[in-house]
C-alpha cells in the first residue's frame, strides 16, 4: 500500500470556492484503494459550514516555531467515503470570514505548509507522494527540497496559473523560512514566485487538461511563466478533470423538482417550466432557454456576451438565464438587459448551489465563451443534465466539447475570441433546436450519457503515481 497525501486550500464536501475543491474531494476516492491509501489535508477555516465543523474530531496538536514564536497547530480529522481528511487548526490564521484575499495570505499559507511538513510524526502517516495544488501549497516541494529532505515524491498541479504567489524577496528568510540558496528556485523577475519554485522543485507538474498544458507555453496564457513551463515540459503533463457523476445525476438530484434520465426526458420539460417560473420568464416549453452560470468577470468571456447578447435576445425567440456574481459592470449589464427584455431575460445576481442545479436541469443550452479555461467543469455538468454546451475552444473546453459539425459532436464551439464567432455558434444551436427537433432530442440525450466521471482521469493519475514510485 502506497501513501498519497493531497494538499489544497479547499476540498469538498467541506469548503469550496471553485473547481479545485471538486478535484481534491473527488480524485482521491476515484483512485485504486487496493494500492493507494489516499488522504487529504486542508486548513480548518471558520467558514466551513457549522454542521460540517461539528463533525470534525480532535486528533492531536503540537507547537511549531514560526516567525520567532511557538505557534499552536491543531489537527482534526473526519472520514468521508473512505477518505480521511485532516484539518490544520490555528485560529489566528484561519478563523476568518473567508478563505482568500487577506493582506497576510502569504504568511497564512506558509504556516499551513510548514505545519503539514511537521505533522507526519503526529498523525502517524508518512506519504510516499505529496500531491500539492496551486500556489497556496506551492511551498511544499520547495520546503522538501530546501529544508526537510523527506524521501517522498512531489507532484504540483496548476489549476490556474494566473495566481502565482508573488512576494518581496526580503521576506524569504522570515515569512517563508527559507535559506538563501532557495532563492535560486523561487526568484523570478525580481521577486519571490512560489509557483515558479514549485515547478522547479517538483518531480512532476500537472495541469487540469491536455490543451491547458500546451497553452501554458504561450505567453498569452502563462502570465509570464511560459519559459519556466517550457524548461520543465519534460515532466509536465495535462490530465482532464472529471466530475462527481453520482452527485450530478438528474435521476437522483434532490435539488430539482422533476428527475429524469437519458431515456426519459419528460422530467426535464417540467424542470424547464419550473425554471421559467422561478426566473420570471414567460412559461413556454417550446422556447429555448440559454443559461450562463459563471463568475461575472472578463476572462469568462463576459465582454463577448455584452457585445453580442442583446442582438440575439432581440432577434431570436429565445430566453436567457444568468446566475452568478462578479464585476459590477457585468452585473449591471445583465440587470439592464433584464429590464429591457422583461420575460425573456432573467438576471439572478447571486450564487446558490441548489439554484444552479435547477438552471442546469431546466435550460436547453449552456453558454461558456471563456477567454481561458484550464479545465472547466460546468460544460461537463451541463452535458450530464442534457443541456447542450456552447463553448470557445480553449483549455479543457476544447478537450471535452466537440462541435456537432464534426460527426458525433456534443455541443457547439467557436475558436476565435470575438463576439461574431460566439454569436454564430449560438445561432447554429438555435437553428438545430427549431428546425431539427429530432436531431436536437438525439443530441441532448446523447450528451447526457457521456462519461465525464473521474474514472478515466483517475486511471491516468494512477499511471503517473505508479511511474513515480517505480511500480
Amino acid at each position: 500500500m502506497k501513501n498519497i497525501l493531497f494538499l489544497a486550500s479547499e476540498a469538498v464536501p467541506f469548503i469550496k470556492t471553485g473547481g479545485l475543491a471538486d478535484v481534491c474531494g473527488s480524485l482521491p476516492k476515484a483512485l485504486d484503494s487496493n494500492y493507494f491509501d489516499c488522504r487529504v489535508m486542508i486548513p480548518k477555516y471558520m467558514c466551513i459550514p457549522e454542521d460540517k465543523r461539528w463533525e470534525l474530531q480532535y486528533k492531536t496538536h503540537f507547537y511549531m516555531d514560526y516567525l520567532g514564536q511557538s505557534r499552536y497547530v491543531g489537527i482534526l480529522e473526519k472520514e468521508v467515503d473512505g477518505i480521511l481528511y485532516y484539518f490544520i487548526d490555528n485560529e489566528y490564521y484561519f478563523h476568518r470570514d473567508g478563505l482568500y484575499g487577506f493582506y497576510d495570505d502569504g504568511e497564512r499559507y506558509a504556516f499551513f505548509c510548514k505545519a503539514v511538513m511537521d505533522s507526519f510524526y503526529f498523525i502517524d502517516f508518512m506519504p510516499d507522494i505529496i500531491h500539492a495544488n496551486d500556489w497556496q501549497t506551492a511551498l511544499i516541494p520547495i520546503y522538501n527540497n530546501s529544508k526537510y529532505h523527506y524521501d517522498i515524491k512531489l507532484i504540483f498541479t496548476i489549476h490556474n496559473i494566473e495566481y502565482q504567489g508573488q512576494y518581496d524577496l526580503k521576506i524569504l528568510p522570515t515569512v517563508f523560512d527559507l535559506p538563501p540558496e532557495a532563492g535560486a528556485y523561487v526568484e523570478y523577475e525580481g521577486c519571490i514566485n512560489l509557483v515558479k519554485g514549485a515547478i522547479e522543485t517538483s518531480d512532476c507538474v500537472t495541469t487540469v487538461s491536455e490543451s491547458y498544458a500546451k497553452e501554458l507555453e504561450d505567453p498569452a496564457f502563462a502570465h509570464g511563466l511560459q519559459d519556466m513551463i517550457k524548461k520543465n515540459n519534460w515532466k509536465t503533463r495535462g490530465i482532464l478533470n472529471g466530475i462527481d457523476a453520482e452527485g450530478y445525476d438528474p435521476a437522483t438530484d434532490t435539488a430539482i423538482a422533476h428527475n429524469f434520465t437519458s431515456t426519459d426526458f419528460s422530467g426535464k420539460v417540467q424542470d424547464k417550466l419550473e425554471l421559467q417560473r422561478l426566473a420570471g420568464l414567460r412559461e413556454d416549453a417550446g422556447v429555448p432557454v440559454i443559461a450562463i452560470i459563471s463568475r461575472l468577470v472578463a476572462h469568462k468571456g463576459l465582454d463577448l456576451i455584452t457585445k453580442a447578447m442583446e442582438n440575439i435576445v432581440r432577434n431570436c425567440e429565445v430566453q436567457l438565464v444568468v446566475l452568478g456574481k462578479g464585476d459590477r459592470k457585468y452585473e449591471d449589464y445583465f440587470i439592464w438587459l433584464q429590464n429591457q427584455y422583461n420575460g425573456k431575460v432573467s438576471a439572478m445576481i447571486t450564487y446558490n448551489k441548489d439554484l444552479s442545479r435547477k438552471v442546469y436541469a431546466g435550460a436547453d443550452m449552456f453558454l461558456m465563451p471563456s477567454k481561458a479555461e484550464p479545465c472547466g467543469l460546468s460544460q461537463m455538468i451541463a452535458c450530464r443534465y442534457g443541456t447542450v454546451p456552447i463553448v470557445r475552444e480553449t483549455g479543457g473546453l476544447r478537450d471535452s466539447i466537440v462541435d456537432c459539425s464534426y460527426g458525433e459532436g456534443n455541443g457547439f464551439t467557436f475558436a476565435d475570441y470575438n463576439p461574431d464567432d460566439m454569436a454564430n455558434a449560438i445561432y447554429r444551436a438555435i437553428d438545430l433546436y427549431y428546425n431539427n427537433p429530432e436531431g436536437w432530442d438525439k443530441l441532448r440525450k446523447y450528451i447526457s450519457t457521456i462519461d465525464f466521471s473521474w474514472a478515466k482521469s483517475a486511471d491516468k493519475y494512477d499511471e503517473m503515481y505508479s511511474w513515480l514510485l517505480g511500480r
